[in-house]
């Protein structure tokens, strides 16, 4: 199916409620991927699920994008195959209805909306029903896919529990399995998942090995990062002010504890100071209610509180296997426990 392919993964576009800026830095990975395919030889290029975050309607300015980067994606390879995520899917258990179906209509672009075998690759869109029984019969070496599974890591912060049908030794005859959907790269045995293509919240902080994969068949993986994507720190605001030209770049999103004494005008002049100076695009700063030398006459109402932060990380979690209104009403109950 390839020489050499040149592999990406959950871009999601239209995050942040069809975030202008973050649509901008899909663009801008599409072109650099684009790039790095090119420089790299590749004649094949893959998607593996999730192109777009919502999967209940698409705005028009995220189509607009959408559109623009599937045609430049099928002008630069001879061939591009795209197969929905579960964030494509319009309803979680069926691929009958999906957000990329008009992709095939792009020259270029195939659309795989099944389990589809080409010489000794299988390419596996988000599984549905009883789908996941069939994985133990394929017998290519190659596999890609778009899988939930048990025991890898969601993000740097979660790890998924030690239950699902479909498991890591269900892929038995392969010599790599590929998988989108986890967003944190990571490789167990022959199950690799490659990392999305950008960090998309705090739940990446720290973790900018974001980018692509580069696959020569017959070699071994060859990942790619994009180091100009957008990065989440979390830091305190003693840490900001000492490390402040080597720990801000562009693009920066961060989350400041304040751990020193400091008014809030004194605090909100620091923000806007890095905010305009430094090229940062948002600063949340979050009062250290637990450090006795904290200043007491800060109002902490204009500040994010932790449950509001804890809110937004758990309404952020990108899989079925969660139900997001029991984890906020595990988190409410464990928060009146402690009143």
């Amino acid at each position: 199916m390839f020489k050499k392919a040149a592999v990406f993964t959950d871009i999601h576009f239209g995050l942040k409620s069809n975030s202008k800026v973050h649509n901008e830095d899909c663009e801008e990975f599409i072109d650099w991927f684009i790039d790095q395919a090119k420089e790299n030889n590749c004649e094949t290029g893959i998607f593996m699920g999730d192109w777009h975050h919502n999967r209940n309607s698409l705005n028009i300015t995220t189509m607009d994008a959408t559109i623009r980067s599937l045609e430049k994606l099928g002008k630069a390879f001879e061939n591009f195959y795209f197969f929905p995520g579960n964030h494509d899917l319009y309803y979680k258990d069926k691929r009958d209805i999906h957000s990329v179906e008009f992709g095939k209509h792009i020259p270029g672009i195939t659309i795989v909306n099944k389990i589809t075998t080409m010489g000794d690759t299988t390419l596996i869109p988000w599984l549905v029903g009883d789908e996941w029984k069939q994985i133990p019969k394929i017998k290519s070496k190659y596999i890609f896919g778009h899988f939930e599974l048990p025991n890898f890591y969601m993000n740097a912060m979660v790890q998924m529990p030690d239950t699902g049908e479909l498991q890591a030794d269900h892929f038995k005859h392969q010599d790599y399995v590929f998988s989108g959907h986890f967003h944190k790269r990571q490789v167990k045995g022959t199950v690799n998942y490659i990392g999305n293509a950008l960090p998309h919240n705090y739940a990446d902080a720290w973790d900018d090995e974001r980018g692509m994969m580069v696959l020569e068949h017959g070699g071994v993986p060859q990942y790619l990062n994009w180091w100009n994507c957008p990065k989440y720190r979390t830091v305190k605001l003693s840490q900001l002010l000492d490390e402040k030209d080597t720990l801000i770049k562009p693009k920066m999103y961060l989350r400041v504890t304040l751990d020193l004494p400091i008014s809030y005008e004194e605090a909100s002049f620091i923000k806007e100071t890095f905010l305009h100076e430094h090229d940062c695009r948002e600063i949340t700063l979050i009062p250290n209610t637990t450090d006795e030398e904290i200043n007491t006459d800060i109002d902490i109402t204009k500040f994010e509180s932790v449950d509001q932060i804890v809110a937004k990380e758990i309404q952020a979690i990108e899989s079925d296997s969660y139900d997001k209104a029991k984890l906020l009403d595990i988190y409410n109950k464990l928060g009146e426990d402690r009143v």
